[in-house]
């Protein structure tokens, strides 16, 4: 493996994530907009998707090992370790891979806790809903028979109450 085969797969990457930042930005608008029927359909889509980035990983990760390996770095080293030590151009190019990586990461990890907020606040809203909505209970009776905490009381056969 090579420099050219190692960008690459970091500009896959930088594709998938940014179409993963699509995917949260449509489940966003999906729950802002109460059109929840498609939330499935989204939540599957982007599931597809972190199973493609983590197929891509695998393969960048043996990618930087076998060029970490030429260039003397121990196993296993970062981005930014690798674009310190890589020849022209290529150092360079791994730096702004890094710092687009982390760009997409970070949008993907605000917008991520922002669509976790409006599922709770929806949820919360949800739950208080029917709360509010709960029929009062039947009540009990007491040991004459006479019935307690009942807001809604039977009329007897002979309408009395």
């Amino acid at each position: 493996m090579d420099h050219q085969h190692l960008s690459t797969l970091l500009w896959r990457e930088q594709e998938l994530l940014d179409l993963l930042l699509f995917k949260a930005e449509e489940k966003q608008y999906l729950i802002l907009s109460g059109k929840t029927r498609w939330l499935a359909r989204i939540a599957h889509e982007i599931e597809v998707v972190l199973d493609q980035l983590r197929t891509l990983e695998v393969e960048r990760a043996a990618a930087t090992e076998q060029i970490a390996a030429r260039l003397g770095l121990d196993a296993n080293p970062s981005l930014r370790q690798l674009a310190e030590v890589a020849p022209a151009p290529w150092g360079d190019l791994y730096t702004k891979h890094h710092e687009n990586l982390l760009g997409l990461v970070t949008d993907l990890r605000g917008l991520s806790d922002a669509n976790k907020e409006l599922i709770e606040g929806g949820l919360s809203a949800i739950g208080d809903a029917l709360l509010s909505a709960r029929a009062p209970s039947a009540g009990t009776y007491t040991q004459t028979g006479r019935q307690t905490g009942n807001a809604y009381r039977a009329v007897t056969l002979d309408g009395a109450m």
